[in-house]
């Protein structure tokens, strides 16, 4: 059957050579089946809803600056060994519309755990709704893929193991989530330490939660642990913040809903 070539768009590059170091690290997942009464009541009370990504970035950046583990890394270079950051930079993931393909491109937040909630929904929202040669990041990834694949892969291994480049390349985690389209990813993968994922929030507050990390880093036990008190973060401290913000202040969630992966 005859069909058709279509050529590779910079965006799909991009996505396979990230899949190319993915593929190496040797990834395992931890899931936790999560009660978030308290923090969906809060967000109930709030006429302009802060999104439910806003509010999960801030609460694993909180637990992020409470396990170390979380901050850290494995790298190559000098020699394989483990580099441990002082703060968090979040890569978060967002489809994008761009020259007539629905593309995933990833957006940094530095110190998210230092930001307010209105502060990351700005960050958001104009992470999705800026147009994408605007916005630095998204430009640079891009210009950055239509370099011959063997140059784009020595770049990126060099930005993966060098220890005080890595996050200003790739970030310290990652959000992606597929919630605010009914679906969840079960096996995203990501070069990062960890990559956080969670499923549909029901009407009770009940989302299944989950932590795919690098076992070089760290330990199954260790991400539990986290999980537990990632719950606690999201029901008190992420709850009391949104409790408190001012009325129509954050995004709604239709504005920010549909990071992907």
């Amino acid at each position: 059957m005859r069909g058709r070539p279509i050529k590779l768009s910079a965006a799909r590059r991009l996505v396979g050579d990230l899949m190319r170091f993915s593929i190496g690290v040797p990834r395992v997942t931890v899931q936790r089946q999560m009660n978030l009464g308290a923090l969906l009541e809060a967000r109930k009370m709030q006429t302009a809803r802060p999104s439910w990504t806003v509010l999960f970035l801030k609460g694993y950046a909180l637990l992020a600056q409470e396990v170390p583990e979380f901050r850290r890394a494995y790298v190559k270079l000098p020699r394989p060994q483990l580099y441990e950051y002082p703060e968090s930079v979040a890569s978060v993931a967002h489809e994008r519309e761009y020259q007539g393909e629905r593309v995933v491109l990833l957006s940094p937040i530095k110190r998210p755990e230092q930001k307010s909630i209105t502060e990351l929904d700005a960050l958001m929202q104009e992470a999705r709704s800026r147009p994408v040669m605007e916005i630095k990041q998204f430009r640079r990834s891009l210009k950055f893929a239509r370099l011959p694949a063997p140059l784009r892969w020595l770049a990126m291994w060099f930005g993966l193991n060098l220890g005080r480049q890595r996050p200003r390349f790739f970030g310290t985690f990652q959000l992606s989530v597929y919630s605010g389209l009914g679906a969840e990813s079960l096996n995203p993968l990501t070069p990062l330490t960890t990559l956080l994922n969670y499923g549909p929030i029901s009407e009770t507050g009940t989302v299944t939660v989950r932590i795919l990390y690098d076992h070089r880093v760290m330990d199954g036990a260790n991400v539990a642990r986290a999980l537990e008190r990632f719950e606690k973060i999201l029901n008190s401290e992420i709850a009391a913040e949104v409790r408190a913000l001012p009325q129509g202040t954050a995004a709604s969630d239709a504005a920010t809903m549909g990071a992907a992966s």
